[in-house]
Order: structure tokens, then C-alpha cells, then sequence
């Protein structure tokens, strides 16, 4: 199987980097400053990519639509991750609640984009989350769902594939071992 044929789709913000938990809520970090890579990313992403899989970040960042951070300060969080990780691709939905597009998760519109753009089997893909949208994206595009559970204090996915604790879980269910 070619790396183009199947892929992992990753949340950012609680897979790859650490969130701000408020009041049991996740938030993105404001700035580069703030941002932190979790605790085996780097080699579990590493491990992944050799293995064939294509890596794309899919992810919400509602806060500029909102006012509350600029899409210089996302965009510059994302290209200091993509030269630190083997990221592929990043997709980013930068609507908000009400907007009415296709690309914000929970619907698939990130996920289902990229596959056209790289010929994705996205039967054979996973998306890996920490949030109920995460999850219910993947579901909805068709990929195998792995549920990082950080116990947030807010709406939970009803029915997950794989519930895990840490990203560094994903690569024994992922290759099968």
C-alpha cells in the first residue's frame, strides 16, 4: 500500500500539543510561546510516517473567526509543528459555530478533502481525537476513530472504536500489534 492510499487524521490541539484546560474545557495555546508537543508525539509520528501512513492535522481553530487570536499566530504554531514533526499536510477550519461551512468538525468536509486531494481509502484511515467532533468527523467520513480520553469536563462521543490515554497508545492499534 502506497503512503497516498490511506492516512491518520490528527486533531491538533490535545493530540499533538498540549491544551489549556479551563474549568475542565480544552483551549488551544494563544501563541507559539504556549505551545508544548506532547510527551511521545514526535516518535510516535516518526514510527507512523516510516510505516507508510500519511500524516494531515485536521483541526478547528474557531478563535479567529472570534477575534481572539490572528491567523498569523495559528498559521505560525503550524509551520514551527510541521518543522519539528513529519506532518504531511494541515487542514484547518477557521469558522466558527454559526458560520454554516462544511469543513468544521463534527462534519468530515477537512477529512473527505484531503482525501481527494491524495487519493485517501478513508476506510482504511484513522482520525485520532480528544473532542466528541473529532471523532464523530471520522465516523461520519468513514475512518476508524481513536478517542484520546482526557476526561474533559463537556459533550463526550457516544460510541468510540478505540478509547486511549496518550497518542503513544495509537501505534499498537494502528500496525496491528
Amino acid at each position: 500500500m502506497n503512503r497516498s492510499s490511506r492516512a491518520i487524521f490528527l486533531d491538533r490541539d490535545g493530540v499533538i500539543n498540549k491544551t489549556i484546560v479551563l474549568n475542565g474545557k480544552p483551549y488551544p495555546p494563544k501563541n507559539l510561546q504556549n505551545l508544548k508537543i506532547l510527551p511521545g508525539v514526535k516518535k510516535t509520528l516518526e514510527t507512523l510516517h516510516n510505516k507508510g501512513w500519511l500524516l494531515i492535522v485536521v483541526s478547528n481553530q474557531p478563535d479567529v473567526a472570534r477575534g481572539i487570536t490572528s491567523l498569523a499566530k495559528v498559521e505560525e504554531i503550524n509551520r514551527y509543528l510541521k518543522e519539528k514533526l513529519p506532518i504531511d499536510d494541515f487542514r484547518i477550519c477557521y469558522h466558527d459555530n454559526n458560520d454554516g461551512c462544511s469543513c468544521r468538525k463534527p462534519l468530515p468536509g477537512l477529512l473527505i478533502d484531503a482525501a481527494k486531494t491524495y487519493g485517501i481509502n478513508l476506510g482504511s484511515s484513522f482520525m485520532i481525537g480528544d473532542r466528541w467532533s473529532d471523532i464523530e468527523a471520522g465516523k461520519l467520513a468513514g475512518c476508524k476513530t481513536i478517542f484520546i480520553d482526557y476526561k474533559y469536563r463537556e459533550k463526550q462521543p457516544i460510541k468510540v472504536k478505540y478509547r486511549i490515554n496518550s497518542i503513544k497508545e495509537a501505534v499498537k492499534i494502528i500496525l496491528g500489534k
